[in-house]
This record gives structure tokens, sequence and C-alpha cells, in this order.
């Protein structure tokens, strides 16, 4: 699972990185909610300032305008009129382009740091954002959302299956009768590891390493590694992510009472396979 620019899962809370902490004091633009999943326990903030801070500096493919323009075409036609709300809405990548096209945008997110990013471009003032983390927070409107969505593997920072859970639950009480809630997440590469091992490269490029670790094949968890070498040295940064199934994601939809609408193999809308690396799935209120 990549990270940084790369993915949305960055551990900057890893001291061998210069960890600096999310800042305090939001806008006033920006609403305070709820850092808890409830009693599922508190959400660590992966993006403090070190990593908002070269967050949009990322050129992987995510960055691509052509796969921005794919994604906000989707994310326009399911939400239609109505207006749409993104978990986890960081700098803005998908958000501002999104509002852009007419579509009224919300966003919760757990990071200042990022909510900050995105407050100082232009267009921000028009998508109200509220601090909070995507399994419990709640935003003015609940109920009358035509579209949620979560890009990207952010499913993953929800290291447990309960906050996964609680994640489509927020979702569906955010949604208006019909309403569409949309994840974007990679499909678990296991079956691509050698017999007897634990760990497969998914990134190589010069000055950079990646790959993942499945560290806890019953409760789904993995640890991504990433090596940057530079002209300061190597360094090394981990993130933990729990992966997740196709099949187990339609269940935790059907526990909040939703129903598989669409599952693409990407924003291209191509079909999904057993061959594919990853998905779009929408499922409908």
């Amino acid at each position: 699972m990549r990270v940084l620019g790369l993915t949305r899962t960055a551990l900057d809370r890893d001291t061998r990185f210069g960890q600096s902490g999310g800042r305090s004091g939001a806008r006033k633009s920006i609403a305070v909610g709820r850092h808890w999943c409830d009693d599922l326990g508190m959400l660590p903030n992966y993006f403090g300032e070190a990593v908002a801070a070269r967050y949009d500096d990322g050129s992987g493919p995510e960055f691509d305008p052509e796969v921005i323009a794919r994604t906000v075409d989707a994310l326009a036609e399911l939400a239609g009129d109505g207006a749409a709300l993104e978990f986890a809405i960081g700098t803005g990548r998908i958000a501002l382009p999104l509002a852009a096209r007419g579509v009224p945008v919300s966003g919760i997110e757990l990071s200042t740091s990022m909510a900050d990013r995105l407050r100082s471009k232009p267009g921000a003032g028009r998508i109200p954002v509220t601090i909070g983390d995507m399994c419990s927070t709640r935003v003015d409107g609940v109920g009358v959302f035509r579209l949620v969505y979560l890009v990207f593997n952010t499913i993953g920072n929800l290291v447990t299956q309960d906050q996964q859970v609680a994640c489509f639950a927020n979702a569906a009480a955010h949604l208006a009768p019909g309403g569409s809630f949309v994840v974007e997440v990679g499909v678990p590469d296991l079956r691509r590891l050698p017999p007897g091992e634990d760990a497969r490269v998914f990134s190589h490029a010069p000055g950079y390493v990646g790959y993942d670790r499945y560290v806890d094949l019953v409760a789904q968890r993995a640890v991504s590694h990433h090596f940057f070498a530079s002209s300061s040295g190597v360094g090394e940064l981990e993130v933990p992510f729990r992966y997740v199934w196709p099949s187990e994601l339609d269940l935790m939809a059907k526990l909040a009472g939703l129903s598989l609408r669409h599952r693409w193999a990407g924003w291209d809308r191509a079909p999904f396979t057993g061959e594919s690396s990853s998905h779009v799935s929408v499922w409908q209120r």
C-alpha cells in the first residue's frame, strides 16, 4: 500500500522522519468534531505537518490529471444534483475539482495540517471541513447527502474491522435515501506472495523501495515499509494498515443497510474481475 505522494496512508509519527504532529487551532472555517470512533479507541493522526507539507508533491498515478478527471466524472454523476461528503478530504485532491463542477462538497478530516493546506487553495472557501474521524464524526446535513466517498486506499487507515464497520455505518447515516457510498481500495495481493514468504515489493525506483509485510493474517494487518535515499542518508517509514476483501466490504455495507450497485476495476469503469488489483465499489442506501 503506497504512501505519501504515492498513497494516502503515511505515518509521519515515525520519529525517524522527524514527526512534528498536527497543528492545533483550526481556522474559523473549519469545524471541530470528535477524534474518537466511540468506544473503538482513538484514531492516530498519520498526517501531521511533516506529511502535509509534502503531500501535494506526490507523483503517483492518483495525481495524474486524467485519473483525477475520471474520478470526478464518476463522482459527479453519482452525486447528480445533490451534495457530496468526502471522508478524509485531505488537501482537496478530489474535493476541489468536484466542487468546481458545481457539486456542493463537504469534508471530514482528522488532520488539521491537511485541512489547512486545503483551506489555502483557491476555491476552498466553498468547502466546509469538519475536523474529526470518519468512524463517528457527524456533520451538518446528516441524512441529506446524495454521495459519501472515500478514495485511494484510505479505508485501510482504519486498522481494525470494528473501525471499518463503523465507517460504513457513519457513511450510511449521512446518506439520503437512494444515496451512494463509494470506496476506492486495492485488492489484497496475498496470492502473489511466494510460498512461505510474508512480504512483497510493490514499488522500486531510484532512491525509493517499498514493500508490504503481512504480519497478522487473522486480523488482516500488514505494514508497508518505505525506504528513501537522498544526499542526507537513508530513511525508513513504516505504515500499518488493514487489508480488506471486496466480499468483506459488501458485508459491512449490508450491516449498514447498503447494497452493492457497481464494482469497477478503476475510475474508467472497466469491469472488475478476479485479476483486478483494485476496485471502486458503489453501495446504495
